[in-house]
């Protein structure tokens, strides 16, 4: 039976090239290593170095039992990692920032699945557009963001985060039920240029792409009301205070004194998840881009065209 520090003193010279290299991959000394491999020597009972000018190098035997050791410590690697995933358990503080569209409808069934499947993870959200959520993903604030990027306006990532893509959604009109234009099903933004604009808050991502959408179809805003959350929107456009543009998630059932329109040219948004690249695979990052797709997959079919 061969020693198992011994193999992989023998691996590593096989690795490294030299005695004095493999001491310092193994963090012991050369005379440590050399003892070793003369010990390993005697065990197997054939020469396993020989002289090279001033260094060593393996012989016929050596490189044999190099190409054990290197099978048996992959092994052994394999068999540790498998151990540790067994009794490892998801816990821990998560932090997630979301836009609130999705605190509102893809968020609660995601940390309901958090919460049965791992209940050790600790997880806080907070509210926030992607302005506010990216950077702090990048500062290490929170761990994941779940924000949004327009075909027509896209998000734009730093290089330090990836990316997941969960599902799509789309902005539809909303009219008074008394706009000239109301009785339509599909309309073109351009025509809708005697009404004023229901927003989010001046500087917010929603506000400059409603701003963006609206000035390429060559119309100049005119914004009468700045609020947040999109029921609040729906209320006032049936109070007849202006038109919005709200996505299908965000929706729900519309009050009653207004209609919906799809509009020319489509609105779409993808909805993503953002994390630090390389933590996709950290076991509570995991978990939760886990839940949000399986959110995702369920809440997708929910987000329902204009009848």
């Amino acid at each position: 039976m061969f020693s198992l520090d011994r193999m992989r003193a023998l691996h590593a010279v096989a690795q490294h090239g030299s005695v004095a290299a493999a001491a310092a991959a193994l963090h012991v000394t050369p005379s440590g290593v050399s003892q070793q491999l003369a010990k390993l020597e005697r065990e197997a009972g054939q020469a396993l170095l020989e002289p090279r000018g001033r260094s060593v190098r393996l012989t016929r035997a050596g490189r044999v039992l190099a190409a054990h050791a290197e099978r048996v410590l992959a092994q052994l690697a394999q068999a540790r990692s498998d151990l540790e995933l067994l009794n490892e358990e998801v816990l821990g503080p998560l932090r997630i920032g979301a836009i609130p569209t999705t605190v509102h409808a893809l968020l609660p069934p995601a940390l309901a699945t958090l919460a049965s499947q791992h209940p050790r993870l600790e997880v806080t959200l907070r509210e926030g557009e992607a302005e506010q959520t990216i950077p702090q993903i990048v500062t290490g604030e929170l761990d994941i963001a779940v924000a949004e990027s327009w075909a027509d306006r896209p998000t734009v990532l730093p290089p330090t985060v990836s990316a997941i893509t969960l599902f799509s959604d789309v902005a539809d009109l909303v009219l008074p039920a008394g706009h000239r234009l109301a009785h339509r099903r599909t309309v073109d933004l351009a025509e809708v240029d005697d009404v004023p604009w229901i927003a989010w808050t001046a500087g917010s991502g929603c506000y400059e792409w409603l701003v963006h959408v609206l000035r390429a179809q060559q119309l100049e805003p005119k914004i009468s009301c700045t609020v947040g959350g999109y029921p609040t929107q729906l209320a006032l456009v049936a109070g007849n205070a202006g038109a919005a543009l709200v996505p299908r998630l965000a929706r729900g059932a519309p009050p009653a004194g207004v209609r919906i329109l799809t509009t020319r040219p489509a609105l779409s948004r993808t909805i993503i998840a953002i994390c630090r690249a390389g933590e996709e695979q950290q076991r509570g990052v995991q978990a939760a881009l886990d839940a949000l797709r399986a959110a995702s997959a369920r809440f997708g079919a929910e987000v329902q065209p204009v009848r």
